[in-house]
């Protein structure tokens, strides 16, 4: 078994709102976060988005100017809810700003920006001068704004392997805290639209023109969302009383089988939940967080993975519905709203799913309940074949 962490702070902004209220008002109230896509350069795709509101407008705080792109208002966003801003002052006044790490998720990072500088290249082809690589598209972008941002001095690393990078840095931060580097962390990821995703994603033919319909008989695939994520944690036996939930387990690992399109034999899925579920001690959860996309091939492969490694009777559904796939920031996403039911004891089902597949074996709910949870599991798969499972318990 591995030695908990403590999710003592969090904070989450989506397409749903800003803050952990209004995700879990919508989630309550079963209230998408998805439109018919509005996005500047791609409202000719027949697709659904999840587009934050207000980010269009958003500004970086004096003297952060150097951070400028959508990634990082969206990061700027979610730091000021939820009081987390706060909350990792006071846990730097316990540790000091050497000993509290950042581990950020993200895929595209600021790449809108590179795009809006490419438009307005001179006739002989430079940037313009306002347009600052390393403050944007450049993937440690992110963590180099965060760090600054809290005006931490501790280890900062960013992963980027697409949808399973802001679940895979809860593993990170927990090896850099066993290995004696840091006291505690700010863990979580951010992903913002962008041209380059929602026609890369297009011309992969995995957008739906319908909005998403995960584990649905009818699904098309994907509605691309945004949405910026924050978690600090600490070791569960120095939290202090203060601990929203629990890391119990974690496990990662990679298909090696094709660029986009999941391993069909399930084999990385089922060794990732296998792993997370042996580090916790414990065989079985009360509800799967499923990664979900609602593309036909990936639902497929996770229930058959799920029912390899916890039968067919454990209820599993996905969020997607509300957030749409948010990409880098699936995991913080999804981690931070089966936290949260797990607090509540609310066992959510996959939005706008109306007929479940018939070739599904797992236990997808179609209906949300109130229900009496302990443990649960959340999975986020990403492209390459990079998976990553976290087990969460109640505090």
């Amino acid at each position: 078994m591995m030695r908990p962490l403590a999710i003592s702070a969090s904070t989450l902004t989506t397409a749903l709102g800003r803050g952990n209220a209004a995700q879990w008002r919508a989630l309550r109230e079963e209230r998408t976060g998805l439109a018919r896509c509005t996005f500047p350069g791609a409202v000719d795709l027949q697709t659904w988005t999840g587009e934050v509101s207000g980010l269009n407008t958003a500004v970086l705080p004096t003297g952060f100017e150097r951070f400028d792109c959508r990634n990082n208002r969206l990061a700027e966003l979610a730091i000021v809810e939820d009081g987390f801003d706060a909350h990792v002052d006071a846990c730097k006044a316990r540790y000091g700003a050497t000993r509290i790490g950042v581990y950020l998720g993200t895929s595209t990072s600021g790449m809108e920006q590179t795009e809006r500088a490419y438009r307005e290249r001179t006739a002989t082809g430079e940037l313009p001068g306002w347009y600052v690589y390393a403050g944007s598209q450049n993937t440690f972008s992110l963590g180099a704004f965060t760090r600054a941002r809290f005006g931490l001095r501790g280890p900062a690393h960013v992963v980027s392997t697409a949808c399973s990078s802001s679940a895979k840095v809860f593993a990170s931060a927990w090896r850099a805290m066993r290995a004696g580097l840091i006291d505690a962390a700010v863990v979580g990821g951010v992903d913002s639209l962008c041209q380059t995703t929602l026609f890369g994603f297009n011309a992969l033919q995995l957008l739906s023109d319908d909005v998403c319909r995960p584990a649905d008989a009818r699904r098309k695939g994907l509605s691309i969302g945004e949405a910026a994520g924050f978690a600090l944690i600490e070791w569960a036996d120095a939290a202090s009383g203060h601990a929203e939930v629990l890391v119990t387990g974690f496990g990662e690992s990679s298909d090696a089988y094709h660029m986009s399109a999941p391993d069909p034999s399930g084999t990385g899925a089922i060794a990732a939940m296998a792993q997370a579920l042996e580090r916790s001690g414990t065989p079985t959860v009360d509800y799967v967080n499923l990664h979900g996309t609602a593309t036909p091939a990936n639902d497929l492969v996770e229930d058959s993975a799920v029912c390899a490694v916890l039968g067919t009777g454990v209820p599993c559904s996905s969020t997607k519905g509300w957030t749409g796939h948010t990409l880098g920031a699936a995991g913080i996403v999804e981690i931070l709203l089966t936290a949260r039911c797990l607090r509540e004891g609310w066992l959510p089902r996959s939005l706008n799913t109306r007929e479940v597949d018939a070739r599904l074996r797992g236990n997808v709910l179609l209906s949300s309940r109130a229900e009496n949870l302990r443990r649960a599991l959340s999975n986020s798969f990403g492209f390459g074949g990079s998976n990553c499972s976290i087990v969460m318990e109640c505090a």
